[in-house]
């Protein structure tokens, strides 16, 4: 993995894309940054903080979109700086690819843009690591124009490629693995949403739902499958949350969570 910062790479451990859906505020992310860093250190997980500086794809028009670009980015930068940890966070338009590869590592492609052309050549022309995550409605085997779309551009850029699911009718998704298989052909790391993977869009009520009580089984699963890495969205009160809190897993679960997903793993690479 070409990504700076990044430590216990000679673990053998899956790595992990963790933090808030959102940057709500400096404390909050902060505090997230810290403790899932402590317990990633302590489990030898590579880790990357991971929130959006802005959310431009809400169902409603008044639903939080963010504190302010430049803040929200400026504390990711500190998060990065604080705690010696690279970050990530989403970009939706080409001309954001500049402004945030000043302040984080990674650029990710949300899934609905993942064949926008020209916000994948941004994101490649910043020679930053980049994340694009597989549209709910493609297979895996598609996804291999977006990986060279981005190395067309820039052949030394890490492109990662994350999996989050499949629409399946008009408000669920569902997760078919041969898609981690199918992905990591492109010798790209792939990676598994836990929580975008569990959403359920377009309620009546304007509200994204979502089952967190199945984050747990879709990150063994994937680990058992092969991924490379987890991304999991957390937040230290869900319910509170300003964006995607419906499927979100609690700060406090964590843990547990990872020990669980390390003891596979290992079963997995002595087999």
């Amino acid at each position: 993995m070409k990504i700076n910062q990044l430590k216990n790479q000679d673990s053998g451990n899956f790595f992990l894309i963790a933090g808030p859906c959102v940057v709500e505020g400096r404390d909050m992310a902060l505090e997230i940054a810290e403790r899932v860093k402590e317990i990633t250190d302590r489990l030898q997980i590579p880790y990357i903080f991971k929130a959006s500086y802005r959310k431009a794809n809400r169902t409603k028009l008044n639903s939080f979109t963010g504190i302010g670009d430049e803040l929200a980015l400026g504390i990711l930068k500190e998060v990065g700086e604080t705690f010696a940890l690279p970050t990530v966070t989403d970009i939706h338009e080409s001309d954001e690819a500049a402004l945030a590869a000043q302040y984080v590592d990674v650029l990710q492609i949300p899934a609905f843009l993942c064949r926008q052309t020209e916000l994948l050549v941004a994101a490649a022309q910043t020679g930053k690591a980049v994340n694009v995550k597989k549209g709910q409605f493609m297979h895996g085997s598609g996804m291999g124009f977006a990986v060279e779309k981005i190395h067309a551009v820039n052949p030394d850029v890490q492109v990662m490629l994350t999996d989050r699911g499949n629409s399946f009718g008009y408000s669920d998704i569902v997760v078919d693995y041969r898609n981690i298989v199918e992905m990591q052909a492109f010798d790209a790391p792939v990676i598994m949403d836990c929580t975008h993977s569990l959403q359920q869009p377009n309620q009546a009520s304007g509200v994204t739902g979502g089952k967190p009580a199945l984050i747990e089984t879709i990150a063994k699963a994937a680990i058992a499958v092969g991924a490379d890495g987890i991304f999991i969205e957390t937040h230290m009160n869900p319910t509170v949350a300003k964006s995607d809190g419906a499927n979100m897993l609690a700060l406090d679960k964590l843990e547990a969570l990872l020990e669980k997903l390390v003891r596979i793993r290992e079963v997995v690479r002595k087999n």
